[in-house]
């Protein structure tokens, strides 16, 4: 293991000159980030994850194993990958063409969970506290704190911030508080805020 700035690199792993990387960072084994990469304070970078030139990593992040994140893709704080899980930055990718002028940006906001082996299709903006359950396909915008499963992933109900399913339906005028956190979600028309 190397350590800087309190930055933990696993000795597999290859960090391309210039790259950004904030205090108290973990990399683990055979990682690669590349050299124009940024990435935030208290990040954990699980085994085998790509991270390509043009990415910006929020703090507290967590991205599990086997996990490329590709140009164009932004990352807010607290954001979790789960293992698997996987981003595009093409939407219409052939080999024999090259699209690199046509990169999509992909937005995570604060606090989204990207559950495992779920897929994030390009140019989509994830909404603060979303939920992508495992193995659902993302080819749409996210409300903030929505519950999204299946292929295509389908809005199925709301999630705290905490990571519990709220019991209110997906769309009216009703109030939920948390008893974990006593955080008051409201429920306007199809969106829900926390206050």
């Amino acid at each position: 293991m190397t350590q800087f700035n309190n930055v933990v690199i696993h000795k597999t792993s290859i960090v391309d000159d210039g790259a950004s990387i904030g205090r108290d960072t973990k990399i683990w084994h055979w990682v690669h980030i590349c050299s124009k990469a940024t990435i935030g304070k208290n990040c954990s970078i699980g085994q085998n994850v790509f991270i390509g030139n043009n990415v910006v990593i929020g703090d507290n992040v967590k991205i599990q194993n086997n996990v490329s994140v590709y140009d164009n893709v932004i990352l807010e704080d607290f954001v979790f990958c789960g293992p698997s899980m996987v981003f595009t930055n093409v939407s219409k990718p052939r080999s024999a063409v090259s699209r690199k002028n046509e990169y999509q940006d992909t937005i995570v906001r604060k606090g989204a969970t990207l559950g495992a082996n779920s897929t994030i299709i390009c140019g989509v903006e994830i909404g603060e506290n979303a939920f992508i359950a495992a193995g659902a396909l993302v080819n749409s915008d996210v409300k903030p704190y929505a519950l999204m499963m299946g292929l295509p992933a389908i809005h199925r109900g709301w999630m705290s911030a905490y990571g519990e399913r709220i019991p209110l339906p997906l769309s009216g005028s009703k109030t939920w508080i948390c008893k974990k956190t006593n955080s008051i979600y409201r429920l306007n028309g199809n969106s829900l805020v926390s206050e």
